[in-house]
């Protein structure tokens, strides 16, 4: 029987294209192997958003080949559809696939032998439809990422996103993404998370006018195996008056939204080319909070962007500091060829990034501090996904705070009440109730 590994770097809706291809491959007779161990097939699916993620790819494509000098290597996702002749020129690589036709992934694979080269690249800027993949069994996790929108026509200036996954947006078909959904809870799955390039789009390419993400989240929610339903993030265009106020009528939404900033200064976010001020994105923060309980409000940062003086910094910094969201991740800008802000005069230098990036973890770890340090001693229902070590499993709370509790008894998959005790770095200790 032949074996497959898979390498998946970047975002959730790699994590999920991963998944999907996997089954393609299950379906052929192949066999998942650990992406260590000695394989027929490598797939690595790649992210472009940094350098750094760039050279991830690249060091993996070359370790692989020396696990099997006999085997073939297949390189897809966003790097390979930004760079597809660099990485065809890697030694190792046997066939390159962007982001548009891994349905067709296994078919290529026979195509070819170890020896041989191929390119399936096309232009995705002339794509106009969802590619439809999908994942149905169970395969040990209890949250399922669920892929319902692709590209992103902002074309913010830092961005290459839109150069690797097209600039128009496109929308899965709601009955679709139901036959999912239904097939993921008959297969034990209590958290579906909706997952896109750009999510506040969906619908937006539709001719269905009712064809939007409120309506997607609504059928959902009247799936009764579905115990929560989670957005990964968003922009804040999204939220709405008439948004707010329907999903904080619905128990099974999770009051958690990752909603990106990027900056805390505006005159950083019009460089970007963000279509809000911070005004603007206190007011959605308010919103949410005054209308969900206990939610909590994710995010990211980019420090170092071009031009960004100590004072539009010391701005942004300020900005979180009042808001306290309860996460920040926080990114340190990375120029990607081809975008606007590459060629951007006033180019920071690393050090100084460096720095503004430890003084917003530091703030990030107090703001997670005080926000966890509000549920103690309450008792909060917690979805176990996983044993981190011998009796500890750990698991998110619905408004993703981690939990970790002892047991010497198999909890992965439950939703269980758990009494909050103790807040640590990035997560909390609680036990079973």
């Amino acid at each position: 029987m032949k074996k497959v590994a898979f390498y998946t770097l970047g975002c959730k809706v790699n994590q999920y294209e991963t998944e999907a291809m996997l089954e393609m491959f299950e379906k052929e007779g192949y066999t998942q192997v650990d992406s260590e161990e000695f394989a027929d097939v490598y797939v690595i699916n790649t992210c472009t958003v940094t350098h750094m993620s760039d050279r991830k790819s690249r060091q993996y494509i070359r370790r692989m080949k020396k696990k099997n000098p006999d085997a073939i290597i297949a390189v897809v996702g966003c790097y390979s559809q930004v760079s597809p002749e660099e990485i065809l020129e890697i030694e190792e690589v046997n066939l390159v696939m962007g982001t548009n036709e891994r349905r067709q992934i296994v078919e290529e694979i026979k195509k070819i032998d170890s020896s041989q080269k191929a390119s399936t690249v096309d232009d995705i800027m002339k794509v106009r439809a969802f590619e439809e993949i999908e994942i149905s069994q169970s395969n040990g996790r209890t949250r399922a990422f669920m892929k319902i929108q692709d590209g992103c026509d902002r074309f913010c200036s830092y961005c290459i996103i839109p150069y690797a996954r097209g600039g128009k947006v496109r929308s899965r078909n709601k009955e679709s993404i139901l036959e999912e959904v239904q097939k993921l809870a008959s297969n034990g799955y209590k958290e579906i998370v909706l997952t896109g390039i750009h999510v506040a789009s969906y619908g937006k390419d539709l001719k269905d006018e009712q064809m939007t993400l409120l309506s997607v989240i609504k059928e959902i929610n009247e799936v009764e195996e579905i115990e929560r339903i989670r957005l990964s993030s968003v922009e804040p265009v999204l939220f709405t008056d008439e948004f707010v106020n329907e999903v904080s009528k619905m128990p099974k939404v999770c009051p958690h939204y990752h909603l990106s900033l990027q900056s805390g200064c505006d005159e950083t976010l019009k460089r970007m080319n963000r279509r809000y001020t911070t005004t603007e994105y206190k007011e959605i923060v308010d919103r949410l909070r005054e209308n969900i309980p206990n939610v909590a409000i994710t995010t990211d940062v980019i420090v170092g962007f071009p031009g960004e003086t100590n004072d539009e910094f010391n701005k942004t910094y300020e900005f979180l500091r009042d808001i306290e969201l309860s996460q920040m991740h926080i990114f340190k800008y990375s120029p990607r060829k081809g975008t606007p802000a590459a060629t951007m005069d006033n180019q920071i230098d690393p050090q100084m990034k460096q720095f503004r990036s430890d003084k917003l973890l530091n703030l990030n770890k107090e703001n997670f501090n005080k926000f966890a340090s509000k549920f103690v001693g309450q008792e909060l229902d917690v979805l176990f996904e996983q044993s981190v070590e011998q009796n500890r499993y750990e698991g998110l709370t619905s408004n993703y705070i981690r939990v970790v509790v002892e047991t010497d008894k198999d909890i992965q998959g439950q939703i269980l009440k758990t009494k909050i005790l103790d807040v640590k770095n990035e997560y909390v200790e609680g036990v079973l109730v």
